[in-house]
């Protein structure tokens, strides 16, 4: 490895530490450090980084607050296994069948992992600017938010807020504080707005408060922030969903079909 130069360093002002760490994270969630490999020792690390022992020692403790590393003083620090999960956004438009798991619980099963939600908010709230848009409402009004924790393994992993328009919503299962059978997509069928199409827009940013709360993220890593617009027949918005997961534990995957 080649060190930077004081000039590059100047560039990076972030601690040494941390630009260890995220060295090293990059290696993790590139694969190049894999599931169950220990990590370089301290006495590599000090030197490939030029660094002091208790900087090193900084850098491991910041990959084990973020889940990515196991291991104590004087025992060797593991990548964790299932350190990064993939996540398949097409997956939670299926409908299911009323008595059988939703579709990212059954996902969440498939990858050796056990996984619940937890329904945190039921009511009508004036949306964020971004999703009024997109649902194509007019300036104050109003939208039904369902507001969700996702868990895997008993850990957060999801924060999932969505917003549908009252017109749709109201005297509907949608409005009551109770988790709903098959999913919503079943649901919005059976009203009569079966999901056709789903337009997702991804972004980095840095966790809100809330955000940090809610998933309980260890600094100020980055989340990915997905804004799910769901239309139903002659592209009628009917459901905008803001997903939001710590950036450094998930990756999203897409799979496109060329057309002809």
């Amino acid at each position: 490895m080649t060190l930077p130069s004081p000039d590059e360093e100047a560039l990076d002002r972030r601690s040494l530490h941390v630009r260890i760490a995220a060295d090293l994270r990059d290696e993790i969630m590139s694969g190049d450090l894999a599931p169950g490999a220990k990590l370089p020792s301290t006495t590599h690390l000090k030197a490939r980084f030029d660094a002091s022992s208790a900087t090193v020692q900084k850098a491991l403790q910041l990959l084990k607050d973020e889940r990515l590393v196991v291991g104590r003083a004087g025992a060797a620090v593991t990548v964790r296994e299932n350190r990064q999960r993939t996540i398949r956004p097409a997956g939670s438009l299926t409908t299911a069948a009323a008595e059988a798991p939703y579709p990212w619980l059954a996902d969440a099963a498939e990858q050796g992992t056990s996984a619940h939600s937890t329904l945190i908010e039921v009511g009508e709230v004036a949306p964020p600017a971004d999703v009024a848009a997109v649902l194509g409402l007019q300036s104050g009004e109003l939208t039904l938010l369902r507001r969700q924790l996702l868990h895997i393994n008993d850990a957060p992993a999801e924060l999932v807020s969505s917003y549908y328009p009252l017109t749709i919503a109201q005297g509907t299962p949608l409005a009551e504080a109770r988790k709903i059978k098959g999913g919503t997509p079943t649901l919005l069928t059976r009203l009569g707005y079966p999901p056709r199409l789903s337009v997702d827009r991804v972004s980095a940013r840095v966790p809100t408060q809330e955000q940090c709360r809610a998933l309980r993220l260890p600094s100020d890593l980055p989340v990915l922030r997905t804004l799910r617009t769901v239309l139903s027949d002659d592209e009628r918005p009917v459901e905008a969903t803001v997903m939001v997961k710590a950036g450094h534990l998930y990756e999203l995957r897409y799979e496109f079909t060329p057309e002809a």
